[in-house]
């Protein structure tokens, strides 16, 4: 039996394309980690636990927020993830 999986952007239907995966890291170890809650309801549990348990680890953690789910993350926000972090967890949430 053949079986493909079809994955799809989030981020805009007109913006289309195809993007490249970049490689996970081999560790966190030194690493900063960005935890961005999209404010969809019960998001915040998961990043709370997520941060919880990479404080354990001693990796570091930023915080973010967007405004809203129904929007992208702002200039601003994307901005200070990328100069803040080196990977991020999105929470997605219902």
């Amino acid at each position: 039996m053949t079986h493909s999986t079809t994955l799809l952007d989030p981020t805009s239907e007109r913006s289309g394309g195809i993007r490249e995966r970049k490689a996970p890291p081999a560790s966190l170890d030194g690493l900063t980690v960005g935890l961005l809650d999209i404010t969809k309801r019960q998001g915040d549990l998961l990043l709370d636990r997520l941060e919880a348990r990479f404080g354990e680890l001693g990796i570091k953690v930023e915080r973010f927020a967007k405004e809203t789910f129904a929007k992208k993350a702002s200039d601003a926000v994307t901005a200070e993830i990328t100069e803040r972090c080196d990977v991020v967890v999105e929470a997605l949430a219902d």
